[in-house]
């Protein structure tokens, strides 16, 4: 029970990880195509929340339930001399915004933080109290 709080706080920060980790996997694909010629499509992280039952007091983690594929369409360049185009000249290109992953980035980064900052402040408060006991 003394611990939950860290728990949580852990639970937070490993699932804010995970979106880092997704949204960079996006920008650094945000121009690739499969070895048959189709785009990379974007990733998104769901995530789900898990009640703890443990003890007296109920709790809610985070985790990720799964990975699934964004189902927004790809965007269309004109560039008819690109052997990837189709027969209007179209080609192809992975449904990644630069700048919506960049913000997704720094929301996860923020989100973060905050976890830490709950974390160490329960850290703190378990020293200050484990201090009280040793007087």
């Amino acid at each position: 029970m003394i611990f939950k709080g860290l728990e949580v706080s852990l639970s937070g920060m490993l699932v804010q990880r995970v979106r880092i980790d997704v949204a960079s996997s996006n920008l650094a694909n945000s121009n690739s195509v499969d070895e048959n010629g189709r785009p990379y499509t974007r990733k998104v992280p769901v995530f789900e929340s898990v009640l703890i039952k443990e003890g007296e007091v109920p709790l809610y983690r985070v985790k990720v339930k799964e990975i699934k594929e964004d189902p927004s369409p790809y965007r269309l360049k004109y560039d008819p001399g690109n052997p990837l185009a189709d027969s209007k000249g179209y080609v192809k290109l992975p449904n990644v915004d630069p700048l919506r992953e960049m913000v997704d980035v720094m929301s996860a980064m923020r989100s973060y933080e905050a976890n830490l900052t709950a974390f160490n402040t329960a850290k703190g408060l378990l020293l200050n109290a484990i201090d009280i006991l040793k007087a």
